[in-house]
């Protein structure tokens, strides 16, 4: 179990966290934020003490004969219940993805399949945002490229909210569906792919670009046509020199775009040191959930059969429509607790 030392040490923490913010001194938003944080684990660590304390009182009862009985009766199921709360502290106790409290940069785009890849796009589009509509996120969109017949070329939109990258991180990778295309005439099954991924949010502290690494261009917006034709200079490409990434944004303000453009680099760029150091941490062994592999076939949407299989978890559910539905809390709290038992291993736990 976690050593006595370092549960006392983060009750120490908190209690001077709320002491300094009673007092009103200090950075209040970063004292506010550390403070959130260590609550649960704080609330997780008395949970653990407190059920200790009863069974300490429980064996102490054993030698009173007038309390023996009702000692032997509460013993077992407080025994019973003392491994899910030592674990619950594991858990509590695991380091933070430090990015785990960011908006998060979502990109999709269609992989094989032609224009029923675009259409697929377009769906799971719909599924994210529905599922970030059940949890009262904010969906901006930031760059669209819609096909004839309602599919997606491209889309990038940013998601705020609570625990938003947390909850989309395992997100990335290749996504395939099997379904009859409505672009199919014959009633031929056909196998698609569209890509997903999933990049916190960076702040201008994390990444630094120099002025002389970036290149920014101004064009004429494509639009859909009619009225949404932008007919200014206005959309803006950034290409990041060393790195080769180029970023667009076709709002109607030039301004409002290098702005948008530049948070979106700054994201593509983060997400390259944090997979480094991912990279490096893994050098030894092979990270299933997590990887960040852009090219790693993640999931299956078999729509003949109403199944979804995520691949890396061996996780298979016959209730597609839910799921297309945005309803994917058993899926992401699948994902989440493996990912978690591999840290508890990793740590010896």
């Amino acid at each position: 179990m976690v050593p006595a030392e370092r549960l006392h040490q983060i009750r120490e923490r908190f209690e001077y966290l709320e002491a300094r913010m009673a007092s009103g001194t200090g950075d209040i938003a970063a004292l506010g934020r550390e403070y959130a944080e260590l609550r649960p684990v704080v609330e997780q660590i008395a949970n653990w003490e407190r059920l200790r304390a009863d069974l300490s009182e429980a064996e102490a009862m054993l030698s009173d004969p007038e309390m023996k009985a009702l000692a032997e009766e509460e013993l077992p199921l407080l025994r019973a219940l003392l491994p899910e709360v030592e674990h619950a502290l594991q858990l509590a106790l695991l380091p933070r993805d430090a990015a785990d409290a960011r908006p998060a940069i979502l990109e999709i785009r269609p992989g094989t399949g032609g224009e029923e890849a675009a259409l697929f796009a377009a769906d799971l589009a719909r599924m994210y945002q529905r599922y970030g509509d059940s949890r009262g996120w904010r969906w901006e969109v930031i760059e669209e490229q819609a096909t004839e017949i309602g599919g997606l070329k491209e889309l990038v939109v940013r998601i705020e909210g609570e625990n938003v990258f947390a909850r989309l991180k395992y997100e990335s990778g290749v996504h395939r569906v099997q379904r009859v295309p409505e672009t199919e005439s014959g009633g031929r099954i056909h196998t698609s792919a569209a890509t997903v991924a999933v990049l916190p949010e960076a702040e201008a502290v994390d990444i630094e670009i120099a002025a002389g690494d970036i290149r920014i261009d101004t064009m004429r917006a494509s639009g859909a046509g009619g009225q949404h034709v932008n007919t200014t200079d206005s959309a803006v490409r950034i290409t990041h020199l060393p790195t080769g990434i180029v970023v667009t944004s076709s709002e109607k303000s030039q301004h409002r775009n290098r702005e948008i453009a530049m948070n979106v680099l700054r994201a593509r760029l983060y997400d390259l040191e944090r997979q480094k150091a991912a990279d490096a941490r893994a050098s030894d062994r092979k990270a299933q959930v997590g990887s960040g592999d852009r090219s790693e076939r993640i999931r299956t949407y078999n729509f003949p059969q109403g199944r979804m299989t995520d691949h890396r978890i061996g996780l298979t559910l016959y209730r597609l429509e839910q799921i297309m539905g945005g309803d994917l809390d058993e899926i992401v709290d699948a994902l989440t607790a493996d990912a978690q038992a591999a840290q508890l291993a990793e740590m010896g736990a």
